[in-house]
Formats: structure tokens, C-alpha cells, sequence
């Protein structure tokens, strides 16, 4: 499976959950009780598959990743110390796509793809390109010098989560800390996707 590149919005509704995490994709800032399309009103109960299949595919289009990498992070999660739960989720806040996003640098996680793709992005002062690395704690982020006048590069108006530390005036920042579970996203039921995993990723 690739990466979904079409409508957020369409994909949003269909899961009754804000992929953006700012609920913008809703009209008038209010989710919609149906999915998109001519059946949509026609809500079903999910099934306890289809429950883990749903929030497999909510964390796999927030952070914009396909199954392959999916299966290679719950591999990485699950020979970490403590709860795969915890560390998969931790997995995922520590590409350096979704640190560019969560430092503000880029609107949305594909925003921040593209930027690091283009070269625009420095680890630790050398660019890097590579959407999926994995960052370590205490790695300075940066937005290359000639890159931060670029019309998709803005510094975040809001105050960024409390596992990173940003200078907006530089645009760089450092991952600080992992994420606790209290400071991400608690419409996911990250429960269900490791179960989704444990079952097919030996």
C-alpha cells in the first residue's frame, strides 16, 4: 500500500477524526456523524477488526506513512523497553517530518515531508533529506538559512508541545524529551493497532 496523497478532508470524515489534529477539515469546526459518499449516513458498528483496522488507518494517515514503514516502526516499538502502546506512538513523534511539523516550521505533516525532501531541512547542522529518520533525543532541527523565507515555512503562532524546545526567530529547535501519552492526540486508541500489528508482523 502507498502513501495516501489525496482529500484530508474526505479522509477525515470518513473516520470521524481530525487528521490535522485542529479539526478544520469539519464544516463549521464540527465533525460529521456520517463518511462521505451516498451510503454515508448509514453508520455501521465496526466490527472488532474493523475497530483496529479504522485506528491503524488514522495513525497511518496523520502521520502520513505507508504500510511497509508501519510494520518496520511496530518492529522498532515493540524491542523498545516498556509499552509498545507507548513506544509505538513515540516511534512515530520521533521522524523528523512530523518534529518539523510539531516545531512549527510547516503547516501541516506533509508540508513538513516535502521540506525535508527538498533539502531544506538540517539534523544536527548537516541536511538531511530523509523524511523517515528516526530522531534522537537532544538532536537540534533547523530550517536551512536560505530556505526559511520559503511562503511554506512559518514559525508556529501557538506554543509548541513540551517534548521539543524551538527558537522562532532561528527557526531550529531540539527534541528534548519523548512525548508522554497526556500530550498527544487521545482519540487514538493506540491499543488496537498494536493488536492489528501482533497479529500479522512476527
Amino acid at each position: 500500500m502507498s502513501r495516501y496523497t489525496g482529500s484530508i478532508n474526505r479522509k477525515s470524515r470518513r473516520l470521524h477524526f481530525s487528521l490535522l489534529e485542529n479539526n478544520k477539515e469539519f464544516l463549521k469546526g464540527k465533525k460529521r456523524e456520517y463518511a462521505p459518499g451516498q451510503h454515508g449516513a448509514a453508520n455501521k458498528k465496526l466490527s472488532g477488526y474493523g475497530q483496529q483496522l479504522a485506528e491503524k488507518q488514522k495513525l497511518a494517515l496523520m502521520y502520513g506513512i505507508n504500510d511497509r514503514q508501519f510494520r518496520r516502526l511496530f518492529r522498532i516499538a515493540s524491542q523498545m523497553k516498556g509499552a509498545t502502546t507507548l513506544n509505538l506512538l513515540i516511534v512515530l513523534e520521533s521522524r523528523l517530518d512530523n518534529l518539523v511539523y510539531r516545531m512549527g516550521f510547516a503547516p501541516t505533516r506533509r508540508a513538513a515531508r516535502q521540506l525535508v525532501t527538498h533539502g531544506h531541512v538540517l539534523v544536527n547542522g548537516q541536511k538531511c533529506d530523509i523524511p523517515s529518520l528516526i530522531v534522537n533525543v537532544g538532536d537540534e532541527i533547523s530550517i536551512k538559512e536560505k530556505s526559511q523565507k520559503l511562503p511554506v515555512v512559518k514559525a508556529n503562532e501557538s506554543e509548541p508541545l513540551k517534548f521539543v524546545t524551538v527558537d522562532k526567530a532561528k527557526l531550529s529547535g531540539k527534541y528534548t524529551r519523548f512525548p508522554e501519552r497526556s500530550e498527544l492526540n487521545q482519540e487514538v486508541n493506540e491499543t488496537n493497532v498494536v493488536e492489528w500489528f501482533s497479529r500479522i508482523v512476527k
